[in-house]
């Protein structure tokens, strides 16, 4: 058997499916700087260029934000998310409203029929988490835990497809809470979700999917009010 140089497509290959990997698996999340050129040099063990061409690589498929001056950033956590954040993140509020609000009622209606109690288990623990984090005043927390507990509730619908495709605008999803708790909108009326929990647990999928159905458009109708902190 007679073996050859590895091409240099084939290690830049490699990089960026070990880069994606980092990414995917969570160990650098969505809005966490990566390691710098010369740490990621040395981890790889390649030239500069070979990591440079992965990492534009990335950044051209959405995963990655390259600031310059700042550094690189995660973005997204699959090319679909990518492609999604870039063309929706500009969108009509209430279009990015009108489509939370098909996906999650219609998610909420499938966990009525199909959760399980370890889906009721995390639901609660999620819905604590939410209601503490609205009390500390921190924004940034109560976005993650916000963004958190809607995940939950599409993943009790066990739908493989309709889970990853919400997971896909997780990010966008999250970036329209954000803004929206940033001018102080969606705090105003809090949007209590125990009802939509309880409905779920009771098994009634019209009452959850009803629930569900309001949220996105009462907080982009919300008044200005900033959370206490």
């Amino acid at each position: 058997m007679s073996l050859t140089m590895p091409r240099r497509s084939a290690l830049v290959d490699q990089v960026i499916a070990q880069l994606r990997n980092q990414i995917t698996s969570g160990e650098w999340p969505v809005g966490s700087r990566i390691p710098t050129e010369p740490e990621l040099v040395e981890l790889l063990g390649v030239a500069r260029n070979t990591l440079r061409e992965a990492v534009r690589a990335l950044a051209h498929n959405g995963l990655l934000n390259i600031r310059q001056g700042s550094g690189t950033y995660v973005i997204a956590t699959s090319e679909l998310a990518g492609v999604m954040h870039r063309r929706f993140a500009g969108s009509d509020p209430s279009h990015v409203a009108e489509l939370r609000s098909t996906l999650e009622s219609s998610a909420a209606r499938l966990a009525a029929e199909r959760r399980t109690d370890r889906d009721l288990v995390q639901l609660d623990t999620l819905l604590m988490r939410r209601e503490q984090s609205w009390a500390s005043g921190n924004a940034g927390q109560f976005v993650a835990a916000d963004v958190s507990l809607h995940m939950a509730v599409v993943a009790a619908s066990h739908n493989d497809v309709l889970i990853a495709l919400y997971a896909d605008l997780g990010n966008l999803v999250a970036d329209w809470v954000r803004a929206e708790v940033g001018t102080g909108q969606c705090p105003a009326v809090y949007l209590d979700h125990a009802r939509l929990i309880d409905a779920i647990r009771r098994g009634d999928g019209h009452a959850a999917a009803a629930e569900a159905a309001g949220y996105s458009f009462a907080c982009l109708g919300a008044h200005h009010v900033v959370p206490k902190r």
